[in-house]
């Protein structure tokens, strides 16, 4: 698509609806769950992020909280988390939905973000 009609078709939109996952913050140095690397190919996911997993074993399930709190603090919104706040402060009504829990979008200036699996 030509940026100019990208342009004209967001300054024209009633609404703009921005879906992101795992693969955003990627760059950023979060691992995603199902990608290559993916957290999940090395980890099980009941064995830590279930509520069942929480009452068998929370000294495990905190760990690997923390362990995932450690690697987004050090995380810095990237290029694509940047376009979309710009996105979102020069045209009206733009909003965001992710289902990451890092942070990333608002730490780059969103502020219409709506997030999905809530925050960590």
């Amino acid at each position: 698509m030509d940026f100019k009609i990208l342009k004209e078709k967001l300054t024209q939109s009633n609404l703009t609806v921005v879906l992101t996952g795992a693969g955003i913050s990627k760059e950023s140095g979060i691992p995603t769950f199902r990608g290559e690397d993916g957290l999940w190919k090395k980890y099980n996911p009941e064995e830590l992020a279930t509520p069942w997993a929480f009452q068998r074993n929370p000294v495990l399930v905190w760990e690997w909280y923390d362990y995932r709190r450690k690697i987004i603090s050090k995380a810095k919104p990237n290029k694509c988390h940047l376009l979309i706040a710009e996105f979102e402060e020069r045209f009206k009504n733009v909003r965001v939905i992710t289902q990451n829990v890092d942070g990333l979008h608002e730490a780059a200036g969103s502020t219409n973000v709506i997030e999905l699996h809530g925050n960590i």
